[in-house]
């Protein structure tokens, strides 16, 4: 072989030693890039993973916002229907606290009566037992009107119970229709 065709050898080596290099030079930048974008797809990946399990937790706080809400309702129509019968029962009560009130006007007007009777001409009832008869229409006057009071009171109780319920119940509700519209702009 001789010295040119040496050179010409050296020479063509040289080219493809430069194309090669050129090339590695293309690829390499090419895996760096390939590289970054796998990065941002990763991170993109692990922002959603992140996002999705924020939502899903979120989803079953609803859900069991829409459980507790949905029972508060049920137990609100329990209670609302316990609030009707406590009602039926003071009006019951009211009627016989009337009643016994008119019993005691009537016991008091024949007190009177029979007093002004007895003590002049010495009737059949006595101021005793006719005060005795009082004495006792008046505690059942009273024992009623403590009922009716105290039946006030647990139907008072029964209301604010109600619309405390009936209140969470649409705070859940619109947090639900919140997050729908949330999920559904996704």
């Amino acid at each position: 072989m001789s010295l040119d065709a040496i050179k010409q050898k050296m020479s063509s080596l040289r080219v493809q030693q430069e194309e090669t290099q050129a090339k590695y030079d293309e690829l390499q930048s090419k895996v760096k890039m390939l590289e970054q974008e796998n990065l941002a797809k990763e991170q993109e990946i692990t922002s959603l993973s992140h996002k999705n399990q924020l939502l899903e937790t979120e989803v079953e706080k609803l859900e069991d916002g829409i459980k507790k809400a949905k029972a508060d309702a049920e137990e609100s129509g329990q209670h609302g229907t316990q609030n009707e019968s406590l009602q039926r029962r003071l009006q019951l009560l009211e009627e016989e606290a009337e009643e016994s009130d008119k019993n005691i006007r009537e016991t008091n007007e024949k007190y009177d009566r029979y007093s002004c009777i007895t003590a002049s001409v010495g009737g059949p009832f006595s101021l005793c037992s006719l005060s005795y008869r009082l004495r006792q229409t008046d505690m059942k006057a009273g024992h009623f009107e403590r009922k009716v009071q105290a039946l006030e009171a647990s139907r008072d109780q029964w209301e604010e119970k109600y619309e405390e319920m009936s209140q969470k119940y649409n705070t859940v509700k619109k947090e639900l229709e919140d997050f729908q519209l949330e999920i559904g702009n996704m």
